[in-house]
């Protein structure tokens, strides 16, 4: 699976305006929906119901919220960065600075999961994760993902 096949460059915001847990899900589903032609709030509600489970802020500054929606005919994912950090009530309890999305339509089954482990294991990277933090812009952010879709 190559992450490309479910990011779009449109899908990438280098620079969240949101300070809240909300609204960065909020802002990051509203580039998903656009893209979708779905609406919003159905997605927003189903990651808001996954975060009551425990967060998804799994420490070093990186969150990977995901969920299942019916409005959905396919895995999507999108991706934000926030310089300031934000309080996404993370495992290690610091600010998140990467937040990558994953929706998936609710009848998938395993691949919304291969996505989740190929994500989690390319942003443990330390080096990707600064090169990423680093990047000026949404397309150097989207040719890093894509230099290294295959290493992961």
């Amino acid at each position: 699976m190559k992450l490309l096949d479910i990011l779009k460059k449109e899908a990438i915001i280098p620079s969240l305006t949101a300070k809240r847990k909300k609204e960065v899900l909020e802002e990051l589903c509203r580039v998903v929906a656009d893209a979708e032609e779905v609406d919003q709030g159905p997605l927003v509600d189903v990651l808001l119901e996954r975060e009551k489970l425990g967060s998804t802020g799994i420490g070093d500054g990186i969150a990977i919220p995901h969920g299942k929606s019916k409005a959905l005919d396919g895995l999507i994912m999108a991706c934000g960065r926030s310089p300031e950090g934000v309080d996404f009530e993370s495992m290690d309890g610091k600010p998140t600075h990467l937040f990558f999305v994953l929706l998936a339509p609710e009848s998938s089954a395993g691949i919304h999961l291969k996505a989740l482990a190929k994500i989690s294991r390319m942003l443990k990277d330390t080096a990707f994760r600064q090169e990423f933090l680093a990047a000026s812009n949404a397309t150097e952010m989207f040719d890093l993902i894509e230099s290294r879709d295959s290493d992961f």
